[in-house]
């Protein structure tokens, strides 16, 4: 549905009442936010003209409608802020990008529809058929043409084919894994003319509109002047098969990615997996033209050993000797459900089965119906009469493969994994370190492999990129890149250092003192660690202790009560009886801090402890591991410190630009900032569901305090569903709420104004969902606002904040200790917003981080919608600056704080659902009937206005 503010005009002279600043002169201040506003809203009305396709789903929202789901016409229709122009700020340098020119000739390429009958739902299987098709027909009924095929309905091709209409009968030969045969099978293949792919909107979109030209906050397209064209998809689309068509046939194909064994030999992770290296490869349309995106990565897939090996590794132990217990049965059958097997007990004979089920009996117990008459026989006797095998471990249970209706049994030890297959359960924690240890490349490194791969795709002699007149530039691409120069940042003035430049993104708090300490006067220890003796653990606290006081913080000797040391087990009784202990000897006053000492492997504990403090006691927490305290370092002492301080309502530091009033489009006016993320559930956890986290700024003109809020939605819902809530109560009429609305009005308590503007930094969001994402969030805080006063309209920023994207960027001399940092990645503050964006759209590549190990990813920032007109250099020195405010170390960080936060607040929250609230999600699914999420535990008041997912 199209929201109505996007078309709605307001009306003059609605300029929101609001609070000044007592720094400033009222008159003069009144004045400047009345003509922001006014500005804003001026803004507004460009972008909110009728469109008679959406005027149905208008009048349904000003009947009461939520926008719950936006129709696909206005989604179309909506376009987002064009670049104002390029950035200027910084010193000026020049990176390599994995990105390489691409250019097609053709002028127009045709599509096809398919139909295989008897239909198939295998990728796979389809993808074979039809090239069985090309291999027969190619010389004739395809006219010399050399087609590619999607995997499913699709088929593409240079120039028409010599029919628009034709049918062929394939014969394809194929394993059927449900009984471990291979059988010939009939396929009648139905090619037809579907429409011709026009590269024109391509090309026109490469070329783009002058930038800066017409300068909109992002509209509805039609009645506009300026020319903006849409990305055409299926072009794109029809390259990037065209482009991994013959890689695919030699390849592991996942998506967008490849993998093989011979790239590089595969590492062994434990537990029975090894991993395997590939790369991703994407086409996009940029400023250069049309751009490969080649990336290097590292997947896990399952080792091909035999069976009983692959067992032994997934339970840690010998199993040829002693029988399973339970725990190990349901583990094995959950690690080998749907796993290929082969097997190995008839020489070269080696059929192919999926493993269906494990036995509950070990095979020395298992008979089966031999024919109709129901004449049983055993496993181990059938073995040895049919195969002259002699089973050695009867003592193991068996595989059971095939379909439900005819099981057969299959010895774990006459079975091996068939190689090649990705592993798509959750890795632990070890095989996570491992997998991450081999796919870390410093960026020299990185850079070889990448060319490397380029070369050995040799996209000038694939058949299929010739076929369709498809070029690919095998250099990487040179782009003209900006290093920002960092900002001051301020301490307290008790500190020898007052004030501080850092230098390459880090520093420490060495002569330096937390700008606004927070005041710790009751505290209390509970000790989980049974290594961690009474003493150990107080000594460990007065060296905290130290550390709190010498960075800032006023904080109290001693605790409230002597340290309590307690069973991991007994969690919520060991909590509950400090809390109630500490308030008892205060005489009824609260514990304000709890420290925490935690078993280095603790399992379920950390996140009990934060969901009963958090939801239950409301009482801030600080965790420290057992390896730590014995292990005691300044500087861990010096990072936990400075949590505390802003988990107690502290400030570490704020940036000087800030205090002196002198950040454009945040110090005029009073302005808040948002930060949003959802996580969703691992792969394999289907029906859990997704958590959605807001914070905002609280302090103006600081932007340091961040507030949070979190809320529990459908399984792998992407849209915040709980951003504005509207209901209808017997008593009190309508009623408003939802995140953006408290958040809100939480800063007009915590300031004394109401913000008249909002940046609204958006995370975790694909491409293909950026038009849902802003009708739908941006609809909300417009309701949100509106739900305050109805005049209430402050002008929104809207941008988007990825990290799962591709590119990576060098430093075009490796060896020039000048332009990179000590882990030899680019500098921290190195902006590109040329060449490898997008051609018409409000976007940069921002590498705001030092490297510590590997190659650095750069975020990307898309600027979906700006009613505030940021220029280039506003927005990327905001966030940019932002990166150092990160109140968790002394470093600037990767993205951009508040959506840093907000992917924080989502992770803590998934502590809060109740033991056995997942296993209670499954067996109901994630939604019940009305379509409700079971919601999380309400964070408690003291908690929620601080920053306690720090």
């Amino acid at each position: 549905m199209c929201p109505s503010w996007l078309y709605r005009k307001l009306k003059e002279g609605n300029s929101p009442q609001h609070h000044i600043h007592n720094m400033k002169d009222p008159k003069e201040d009144e004045e400047k936010s009345r003509r922001v506003v006014e500005k804003s809203t001026e803004l507004r009305r460009r972008g909110r003209r009728r469109n008679k396709q959406c005027s149905k789903a208008d009048r349904l929202q000003e009947k009461g409608f939520d926008s719950q789901l936006v129709s696909s016409t206005c989604s179309k229709n909506l376009v987002f802020a064009a670049r104002p122009g390029y950035g200027h700020l910084g010193t000026k340098c020049v990176v390599k990008a994995n990105h390489f020119l691409a250019d097609i000739s053709a002028s127009d390429l045709s599509h096809y529809t398919v139909k295989i009958i008897p239909e198939v739902r295998c990728r796979k299987t389809s993808k074979a058929i039809i090239a069985e098709l090309v291999r027969v027909h190619k010389n004739t009924d395809l006219g010399m043409r050399l087609p590619v095929y999607d995997g499913g309905r699709n088929l593409y091709t240079a120039a028409m084919l010599p029919f628009t209409y034709k049918e062929f009968t394939i014969l394809l030969t194929e394993d059927d894994e449900s009984i471990g045969t291979t059988r010939e099978r009939e396929f009648k293949v139905v090619i037809k003319f579907a429409a011709r792919v026009s590269m024109h909107q391509l090309r026109e979109l490469l070329v783009g509109p002058t930038v800066g030209s017409s300068r909109q906050p992002g509209r509805i397209r039609g009645g506009i002047d300026g020319k903006q064209v849409d990305t055409p998809q299926e072009a794109l689309t029809v390259i990037d098969i065209v482009l991994r068509e013959l890689a695919a046939q030699s390849y592991v194909s996942i998506g967008r990615f490849l993998y093989s064994p011979d790239f590089r030999k595969p590492q062994q992770l434990g537990g029975g997996l090894e991993s395997w290296r590939g790369f991703y490869q994407s086409i996009r349309p940029t400023q250069m033209g049309l751009s490969l995106n080649i990336d290097m990565s590292s997947m896990a897939f399952i080792e091909p050993l035999p069976v009983i090996d692959f067992v032994a590794q997934i339970l840690g132990k010998d199993v040829h000797s002693k029988p399973l217990s339970d725990a190990d049965r349901v583990k094995i059958k959950k690690a080998l459900r749907g796993v290929k097997v082969e097997v190995t007990h008839r020489g070269s004979f080696r059929r192919k089965y999926r493993i269906s089920g494990l036995t509950s009996q070990p095979t020395r117990e298992l008979n089966f119906p031999l024919d109709e008459k129901m004449n049983m026989k055993s496993v181990v006797d059938y073995f040895q009469e049919m195969y002259g095998y002699t089973i050695k471990y009867p003592h193991l249970p068996c595989l059971q493969v095939g379909s439900q209706k005819k099981v057969n049994y299959l010895p774990m030890e006459a079975c091996k994994i068939v190689g090649g297959q990705r592993y798509t359960k959750g890795l632990n924690e070890k095989q996570i370190t491992s997998l991450l240890k081999v796919s870390c490349q410093r960026p020299r490194e990185q850079e070889t492999d990448i060319l490397q791969t380029i070369q050995e795709n040799d996209y000038e002699y694939n058949p299929y990129a010739k076929e369709f007149g498809i070029s690919v530039d095998s250099k990487l691409t040179s782009v003209d890149a900006r290093v920002l120069p960092a900002p001051w940042l301020k301490y307290h003035d008790t500190g020898r250092e007052k004030e501080y430049l850092p230098q390459v993104g880090q520093w420490n708090m060495m002569n330096k003192k937390v700008i606004n300490g927070s005041t710790v006067r009751y505290w209390a220890c509970i000790n989980f660690s049974r290594s961690v003796q009474e003493s150990t653990a107080r000594g460990f606290c007065q060296q905290l202790v130290q550390m709190c006081q010498i960075s800032g913080m006023e904080f109290s000797q001693d605790p409230v009560i002597p340290v309590y040391s307690a069973k991991p087990d007994l969690v919520k009784k060991a909590l509950k009886y400090v809390h109630s202990a500490s308030l008892e000897n205060l005489g009824g006053k609260e514990l304000e801090l709890l420290i925490a000492i935690l078993p280095d492997n603790n399992g379920s504990l950390y996140g009990d402890l934060k969901r009963i403090c958090e939801t239950d006691l409301g009482l801030i927490s600080q965790c420290c591991l057992t390896k730590h305290v014995f292990k005691i370092n300044r500087q861990y002492l010096a990072n936990v410190a400075l949590k505390i301080n802003v988990k107690m309502g502290g400030r570490n530091t704020v940036l000087l630009d800030a205090l002196s009033w002198r950040i454009p489009l945040v110090s005029d006016i009073p302005t808040i900032i948002f930060g949003a993320d959802v996580t969703h559930p691992e792969s394999g956890e289907d029906s859990c569901p997704s958590i959605a986290a807001v914070v905002a700024s609280q302090d103006w003109p600081e932007v340091t305090k961040y507030a949070g809020l979190v809320c529990a939605q459908p399984h792998r819902e992407e849209l915040i569903q709980d951003l504005f809530k509207c209901w209808k109560d017997p008593h009190h009429g309508v009623v408003y709420g939802g995140m953006i609305r408290e958040l809100l009005l939480s800063f007009k308590k915590a300031t004394g104004q109401k913000p008249l503007r909002i940046i609204f930094y958006r995370d975790g969001v694909s491409e293909g969902q950026f038009y849902q994402v802003l009708l739908y969030e941006l609809d909300a805080i417009r309701k949100a606002c509106a739900s305050l006063e109805p005049s209430y309209q402050p002008p929104v920023t809207f941008v988007v904040v990825q990290k799962r994207h591709h590119t990576r960027l060098f430093s075009s001399n490796h060896d020039d200790r000048n332009s990179t940092d000590k882990s030899g990645n680019i500098l921290p503050g190195t902006v590109v917003d040329s060449k490898i964006c997008h051609p018409t759209e409000f976007d940069f590549y921002l590498c705001s981080h030092a490297g510590i190990q590997g190659t650095s990813r750069p975020a990307h920032y898309h600027v979906l919608w700006d009613e505030n007109n940021f220029t280039a250099d506003e927005i990327q020195s905001l966030t940019n600056n932002l990166c150092y405010t990160y109140a968790r170390c002394t470093r600037s960080v990767s993205v951009v704080p508040p959506a840093y936060y907000a992917h924080l607040a989502a992770y803590r929250a998934r502590f809060y659902m109740e033991p056995g609230a997942t296993e209670i999600s499954k067996a109901r699914g994630a939604r019940s009937k009305d379509g409700s999420v079971r919601p999380l535990p309400a964070l408690k008041e003291k908690v929620k206005n601080v920053m306690f997912y720090c």
